[in-house]
């Protein structure tokens, strides 16, 4: 969960980046550190180029996993500490050489067979790996079973790299919390400027994937846990609609908000995660919408040409709020033209405002959906209650910056048949219903904007700036799909552009994106910097 004043869910967007200058967060010099990812190997290596290895035979799935467990250790431990890997999988080269041994066989499962995945901390695995959400208070907590998703990506022949670090409890524990900061793990580092923020609540996924730890990550999202890591460390992220990847033996925030989804360098890559992810459980109430077998493989939405007659919907407010955004999104929005898209101001950010909605939703839903994870999984912790104690009673490991008002404030919460949780939640599918409306009225394929601006220092003592866009916003709320795209960088920190679609959209989504990256070739791999300036 993006980490925001639940009290006052909206008022971000009056903040503006053009009062805050982009200085420096401390005083030492902007130099590089010192290690050694030019040279290696796997460097901004695709899926796809991994897996051609494998089929010629100069790579092995087990060689590429030893090369990022040799990275994680000497770019996450011991060079510039990054912190975004909070657990290694003990049995990663065993299932890398299953897989290749599988391959031999003539038996290759999927773009995903013998690929390195790491998953975020609040994912479920059956194995040696704990489940914590960040917390020291679930530590020790080993699942009984893979959450779905993880059980879907095995199927793949991915191989489940390890666990990466996480704004504890998803963002979901103060009002003044810093992302990427957890009990377990401490803080992420941006790998672009080391003392800037990832974003959260998927911190580790999207700074892993950046820093060449790993090709592609799982991470979650509640509101913007996907999109604001992706865009602050320059990588792709898909928010899937809420429903089309499996909640089971995730820890949760929200039933109606909470996905996990797919992190990578390149839209082709997040993609074919994805495709990995998906599938029908049959634990969970059948959903008639999703067609699973339209979602496994989305190699004909890579289509360089995607934009072409496509009708965009660019938020006219993202406009004159910071000058060197302005000219990324003004930039991209040339692109897309010349890709034979067309361009529609309209005022689509008005849709996430709910009057407070929302917080009340996640408190009640928070509240209910972790009692009841914590009373099956194997945490010592049994319920929200009992993690507030524990906090209080720890508070000099558990608490040392912020305090878990967002933790208590829902244990004040009553059950989902209150009639103040049950408006709440009508005011929440509404949104569902605006958007749906705006789709049809200006005949709309994707609604676009910033996800972010420029990555803020990280602040202990403040916790995190919010700046005035979010583009990504209103498809969160509305459980409905996004994907967030590098859109350019302002002194080397990066910018993301999202694009938001209907429900089950993700195919048109990801056509689109793909062709904008293509158009636009954003990435650049991050230099491990300090500090800004210098």
């Amino acid at each position: 969960m993006k980490r925001r004043n639940f009290v006052r869910l909206t008022s971000a967007a009056g903040i503006t980046l053009a009062a805050f200058p982009l200085f420096k967060c401390n005083s030492e010099t902007s130099n590089r550190e010192p290690q050694d990812e030019d040279s290696f190997q796997l460097s901004e290596m695709t899926v796809a180029q991994m897996q051609d290895g494998m089929k010629k035979g100069t790579l092995t799935s087990r060689s590429i996993t030893k090369s990022y467990l040799d990275q994680i250790a000497l770019l996450d431990r011991n060079g510039p500490k990054i912190n975004a890997v909070i657990e290694v999988n003990p049995d990663a080269i065993a299932i890398a050489d299953a897989m290749d041994a599988e391959r031999k066989k003539g038996n290759v499962r999927g773009p995903m067979h013998g690929i390195p995945v790491l998953i975020k901390d609040n994912i479920d695995t059956k194995d040696k790996m704990q489940t914590t959400a960040g917390s020291i208070a679930l530590a020790g907590n080993i699942a009984s079973l893979d959450a779905f998703v993880v059980q879907k990506m095995r199927e793949a022949g991915a191989v489940i790299l390890g666990k990466t670090n996480m704004s504890e409890w998803a963002n979901f524990r103060s009002t003044r919390s810093t992302s990427g900061w957890s009990s377990r793990g401490g803080q992420t580092k941006n790998p672009y400027i080391l003392d800037r923020s990832p974003c959260g609540s998927s911190s580790g996924s999207g700074a892993a994937v950046a820093a060449n730890l790993c090709a592609v990550a799982v991470g979650t999202e509640t509101n913007g846990s996907i999109a604001c890591p992706a865009a602050m460390n320059g990588v792709v992220g898909i928010k899937p609609t809420v429903g089309l990847v499996s909640q089971t033996g995730i820890i949760p925030i929200s039933a109606t908000q909470d996905t996990a989804g797919p992190l990578g360098r390149t839209v082709a890559d997040a993609a074919m995660l994805l495709g990995a992810m998906v599938g029908a459980n049959p634990s969970e109430p059948a959903d008639t919408r999703v067609d699973y077998a339209h979602f496994k493989d989305f190699s004909s939405s890579l289509d360089a040409n995607g934009l072409k007659g496509k009708r965009i919907g660019i938020e006219k407010g993202f406009l004159k709020q910071h000058e060197d955004v302005d000219a990324l999104l003004k930039k991209a929005l040339d692109q897309m033209k010349q890709k034979g898209a067309v361009i529609v101001e309209v005022d689509y950010m008005k849709a996430q405002s709910t009057d407070g909605a929302e917080s009340i939703l996640l408190q009640y839903e928070f509240k209910d959906g972790l009692n009841k994870y914590l009373y099956k999984s194997n945490a010592k912790i049994k319920s929200l209650e009992a993690l507030i104690a524990f906090n209080k009673a720890n508070a000099e490991k558990a608490m040392p910056y912020f305090q878990q008002e967002l933790l208590e404030i829902s244990q004040t919460r009553g059950d989902l048949e209150s009639k103040q949780y049950q408006d709440a939640r009508q005011k929440i599918l509404n949104v569902r219903v605006e958007l749906n409306r705006l789709f049809e009225s200006e005949k709309l394929d994707a609604l676009c904007g910033p996800a972010t601006g420029p990555a803020w220092c990280n602040d202990l003592v403040n916790g995190d700036f919010w700046t005035g866009y979010g583009g990504y916003g209103p498809a969160a709320i509305s459980g409905f799909p996004s994907v967030t795209v590098p859109m350019g960088a302002v002194d080397e920190l990066p910018i993301g552009i999202s694009f938001l679609g209907r429900a089950y959209g993700e195919a048109d989504l990801i056509r689109m994106a793909y062709a904008y990256e293509q158009a636009s070739k954003n990435r650049i791999a991050p230099k491990f910097l300090k500090t800004l300036g210098g």
